[in-house]
This record gives structure tokens, C-alpha cells and sequence, in this order.
């Protein structure tokens, strides 16, 4: 699972792509694929398609590593936003016609409210994440989440809370600005 980098780090590693080193691009792919490979599969439902979305993500930093801008955000964010770009971009060229892309906007909604529960999840501390994991796919009730985690019943409780107000924010963002004019 791929977790933030510091600041450093991802100067340096734009710096080292800059330079045409083959190996940052391998040590930048074997972080960050499952996470651009993870959103292309999550906006497309096709492995075929969210493979050659992940390559075009990796090939573009390859090529041209001064698109990142590590003053704007860190690494881990740009990657995300590309490969959900491309995928996106992806997916409209596939729905040709008004009602294909009305049906591809709608699955492009619900892909990125998606991609942006699973950016939040990966994202958010440990102690916030253990407490969801269990709640969620193991059905503890606060009490037992409590008990799991050798914490009171009080700070499971604001864990738990904490962490659905983070996931709520995902279906409350709007990506698109609405458009004015014709």
C-alpha cells in the first residue's frame, strides 16, 4: 500500500527521472502502480484497459518528468489524478453518442466517488483505518472495535466517527465545477 512521500523525496525522484534513470522509474512504479492501477480498474471495470492506463501514467512521467510539480502536491496525488484522468478520457472515447456519454458520465461519478473512498482510506492514519476495517468488514460494534484495539470506548467512538466524516467527503466533492454559459 502506497503511502504519502515526504517532500524530499519527491523532488529528488523527479530530479532522478529527469536525469533518464531507469532504475527511480522501476523503484516509482513498484510504488505507485497498484495505486494508478487501482483507480483505472475501479473507473474502467476492464484489467486490460487499467494496464495500458497505468503504463501511459508511467510513460508520461517517464517522458516528461517536469509535469509533476512537487510545489503543487506530492507524487502520490499527481499519479492518482493522471491515472484518473486518463481513465476517464479512456472511458468517454469508449461511449460514442449522447447517451453513451451520459451513461459514461454517470459511470464516471460513481468511478471517481469510488477512487476517491479508496485515496482516502489508503490515506488516512493507521489508527483511523484499523478502527473502519474492523467496524466495517469484521461487524465490530464500537465496544468490540474498542476492546480490538486496547483503546476506551470513547476514542472508538471518535475514530469511527472521524473516519465515516473523512469517507463521507468523498461523495459530497464534485470534481466537475458546474459549467456556465451555452
Amino acid at each position: 500500500m502506497a503511502h504519502e512521500t515526504p517532500p524530499y523525496w519527491d523532488r529528488g525522484m523527479r530530479q532522478r527521472l529527469q536525469l533518464g534513470e531507469a532504475a527511480a522509474l522501476g523503484e516509482l512504479y513498484d510504488r505507485f502502480a497498484p495505486l494508478a492501477f487501482g483507480i483505472a480498474l475501479r473507473a474502467l471495470a476492464d484489467e486490460d484497459d487499467a494496464r495500458r492506463v497505468t503504463r501511459a501514467v508511467f510513460r508520461r512521467i517517464w517522458e516528461s518528468p517536469l509535469d509533476f510539480d512537487p510545489d503543487r502536491g506530492p507524487m502520490r496525488s499527481w499519479i492518482a489524478a493522471e491515472a484518473h484522468r486518463l481513465a476517464v478520457d479512456l472511458l468517454r472515447s469508449r461511449d460514442g453518442g449522447p447517451e453513451g456519454a451520459a451513461r459514461s458520465d454517470e459511470h464516471v461519478r460513481a468511478a471517481s466517488t469510488a477512487a476517491r473512498a479508496d485515496y482516502i482510506v489508503t490515506a488516512m492514519p493507521a489508527p483511523l483505518r484499523d478502527a473502519l476495517e474492523l467496524a466495517r468488514f469484521q461487524r465490530h460494534d464500537y465496544r468490540r472495535t474498542a476492546e480490538r484495539l486496547g483503546i476506551t470506548e470513547a476514542e472508538a467512538r471518535g475514530r469511527l466517527r472521524l473516519g465515516l466524516q473523512l469517507l463521507s467527503s468523498a461523495a459530497a466533492y464534485r470534481a466537475d465545477p458546474p459549467r456556465e454559459g451555452p
